[in-house]
């Protein structure tokens, strides 16, 4: 079941982040937020997958930067839980977000997508109409390596 999160799902989400920050290059934090860093969260669609009651994903939107002028344009992120990646989780949650952001304010969204080595995320976003608009070279460090991301936009 996708949903909107709630208070009671942050615990999950922040544990499920916490993987990708300490073990992957998926993110480019470094140390994972805490349960009160996401409650202090800003955003404007907040999406969670539910399976037998436990939270098995995630997908939210962020404005993509932090200047008024950028207020109409979002970045998504989707993260799922280690061991429910290829079940179509990701599939769902990006289509529930991108119905979810149609009825915003928004007019176009943003993928910033790390290069670690699986083009599985880029994949998903184009599949759901996203194009490739660009490619930022060595723009992060961590893990002992340097890290491109691949910049992919898609107007709502």
């Amino acid at each position: 079941m996708i949903r909107p999160a709630e208070p009671a799902d942050l615990a999950a989400v922040a544990a499920i982040y916490a993987h990708y920050v300490t073990e992957t290059v998926i993110t480019f934090e470094e140390t994972p937020p805490s349960v009160a860093d996401w409650q202090s969260k800003e955003l404007p669609v907040f999406l969670v997958a539910e399976i037998d009651g436990e939270i098995a994903g995630y997908a939210y939107v962020s404005q993509y930067r932090p200047k008024p002028a950028y207020r109409f344009t979002g970045e998504n992120s989707i993260y799922l839980a280690p061991g429910r990646t290829g079940q179509g989780l990701g599939s769902a949650l990006l289509d529930a977000l991108l119905t979810e952001c149609r009825k915003t304010e928004l007019r176009q969204l943003v993928a910033v997508i790390a290069d670690s080595g699986n083009d599985a995320s880029v994949t998903l976003h184009r599949r759901f109409g996203f194009e490739q608009v660009g490619r930022l070279r060595n723009v992060g460090f961590k893990h002992g390596r340097w890290i491109d991301t691949t910049l992919m936009q898609l107007p709502l």
